[in-house]
């Protein structure tokens, strides 16, 4: 090849050669023929190009990387003309190479960032060589979609710069796992209403729009009343749908300003942004209130349910989050117990009986540390011997300002704080000593105990039980607890076992208030109940004689022994006696026990 090439004076050729080391090199190779007359005679050169060849290998790899990359890249000279593009920007964005050439960059804006942006952007390049970001990018159809843009100068060997070269990534996916993970993080995952993080938010923006504008706000603070029940004879599945029904209910009723969010459990808050006065807060809530007690069909079930809302207004109620959070709570619970299925604003006079509940209930957590609870016993007689058989144990609460105090003033208190299987633990280890020092004093008398749900349903139960006769050295038979009708109905399965193993325990077990609450005595037979206390309802105003016949004639035939309260009269004493009554406590027991 090379002699053919001569013979027309002059070839030039590229070769790899191997030096004397044996690594190989490349050189130009430049023939020149030195006479017609002797074609077979050459004048050679040869010139290392190993640099100039790994500097084109350099330029093609660089090159290949341009064109294969993943990353849209674009450059632009030094005036910001776009001299070339990449195949992956042209997917990414749909505009061909002849779209962009020689055009200058900012012909592609979303027009979505004002100019301050990018003169900012094209300042921290001259000042840096690069800048990063998130920006929205425009496709050739028009359509916008969030990229991550890379912009860098490339400067020559003086120092100047001769290019620009931006990269893109299409960030559209990671936005959308990011905006799906804020949207769990800030709401409800059962009802998908904003939850507390979203609702302080917005109430925090709500409040400084309000501020600025002058206008009115109300937080409307909801509880579902009685949704337990529901939760625990339905269970929890059917429970959850129901309160998602709630929360699309709820939505409807307001405007798409205003927020809904749920607060846990079953209850639920309202903000109304932009209210009028407080008659419009009404009648929002009242619109709620109508909303909800409209019946519920879940598969076979049709569930009518009713709620209990407390309004709290801005500015009046309170000028910060916490404040106005506060008052439409308090506002609710005196719906609550106001009837419920109502609405509530608040007033000032909540808020002070509020604090006082509070008080409340820290002096009772102190008084059940420091022993300040006493117990008076009311004693119960046999109407046939006329001997007292029995003490039932009061409890009393002797509190250092207030004097001594009825459960009237305090148990409801200790219900909401908690507090009642230790009051109740207390009460009976009480009454149980008190009883063993009267079995020393030759009077074995059985000791009457009031039992709570919550220490009904305690855990704890039977060991306190077990314990408190082991202490006590109280034979099991001389205890009684008294539970109420609405305990032992709503107790279920585990009410029953519970029954049982007290009965096993030896103790007596008792109904109070037999007649007021849900039971009928035919559904006793299934307890071991020894005994049933007839309410002092039957006894006030005309003793109901026919009712009080029918409870002891079936109680007979179950082998129970009736008591009777509330009595106060001898002529109600006499009907007693002459229906077969067993005992009876109340005033004229109390009479009777203080002559004797």
């Amino acid at each position: 090849m090379v002699l053919r090439a001569a013979e027309h004076g002059n070839s030039r050729a590229e070769w790899c050669y191997v030096d004397c080391e044996g690594g190989q090199f490349w050189a130009e190779v430049l023939l020149t023929a030195i006479g017609l007359d002797h074609p077979q005679l050459f004048y050679t050169v040869v010139r290392d190009i190993s640099a100039r060849k790994q500097n084109e290998r350099a330029l093609h790899l660089a090159a290949q990387v341009f064109e294969n990359s993943q990353d849209a890249i674009v450059l632009a000279d030094r005036g910001r003309h776009v001299i070339a593009l990449n195949h992956a920007y042209s997917t990414m964005t749909g505009f061909a190479v002849e779209d962009m050439l020689g055009k200058p960059v900012s012909a592609f804006r979303t027009g979505l960032e004002d100019e301050n942006f990018y003169r900012e952007v094209w300042k921290r390049i001259d000042e840096t060589d690069h800048w990063q970001g998130e920006t929205w990018a425009r496709r050739k159809d028009g359509a916008l979609f969030p990229a991550w843009v890379s912009i860098t100068a490339i400067r020559d060997g003086a120092g100047r710069v001769s290019n620009y070269m931006g990269i893109l990534s299409d960030i559209t996916e990671r936005k959308k796992s990011e905006e799906h993970t804020r949207h769990l993080a800030e709401h409800d995952f059962l009802t998908d209403l904003p939850n507390r993080v979203l609702l302080l938010d917005r109430l925090n923006l709500a409040l400084a729009s309000a501020r600025r504008r002058g206008e009115q706000l109300a937080i409307l603070f909801l509880d579902l009343d009685r949704f337990k029940i529901i939760n625990d004879t339905l269970g929890h599945s059917l429970g959850d749908r129901l309160l998602k029904e709630v929360a699309g209910r709820l939505v409807k009723c307001v405007r798409e300003q205003d927020t809904v969010s749920r607060h846990g459990g079953d209850e639920f808050i309202i903000i109304l942004t932009n209210i009028g006065s407080a008659a419009s807060a009404a009648h929002v809530a009242e619109t709620v209130l109508r909303a909800v007690e409209q019946e519920f069909v879940l598969d076979e079930h049709v569930l009518h349910i009713s709620t209990s809302i407390g309004i709290a207004m801005y500015p009046a109620d309170g000028t910060d989050i916490d404040s106005l959070l506060k008052h439409a709570d308090i506002a609710m619970y005196h719906a609550k117990q106001g009837g419920r299925d109502t609405v509530q604003f608040f007033s000032s006079e909540m808020n002070a009986r509020v604090v006082e509940r509070a008080g409340m209930e820290n002096g009772l957590r102190r008084a059940l540390a420091e022993q300040q609870f006493e117990l008076v016993f009311q004693p119960a007689i046999s109407i046939q011997s006329g001997e007292v058989v029995g003490m039932e144990a009061l409890l009393r609460w002797r509190h250092p300002e207030l004097g001594l105090l009825l459960p009237e003033r305090f148990i409801e208190v200790a219900q909401d704080a908690g507090l009642m299987v230790g009051i109740g633990n207390w009460v009976m280890h009480e009454a149980c000593r008190q009883a063993r020092s009267w079995h020393e004093e030759g009077r074995e008398l059985v000791v009457s105990v009031n039992v709570s749900k919550a220490q009904f349903l305690h855990k704890g139960l039977l060991e306190s039980v077990r314990d408190t006769l082991a202490v006590s050295g109280l034979p099991a038979r001389f205890l009684e607890l008294e539970l109420t009708e609405d305990i032992i109905m709503h107790s279920g399965a585990r009410g029953a076992e519970i029954l049982d193993a007290l009965h096993k325990l030896g103790v007596r077990l008792s109904i109070d208030d037999f007649g007021t609450g849900y039971s009928r005595l035919g559904q006793l037979k299934d307890y071991p109940i020894d005994q049933l206390k007839i309410a002092q309802a039957f006894m006030h105003g005309e003793t109901d004689a026919t009712a009080i016949r029918t409870i002891i004639a079936m109680a007979r035939s179950m082998h129970m022994t009736v008591i009777a309260e509330g009595v106060e009269k001898p002529e109600q004493l006499e009907l007693l006696r002459s229906l077969g009554c067993d005992l009876y406590q109340g005033f004229l027991a109390d009479h009777v026990t203080a002559d004797q």
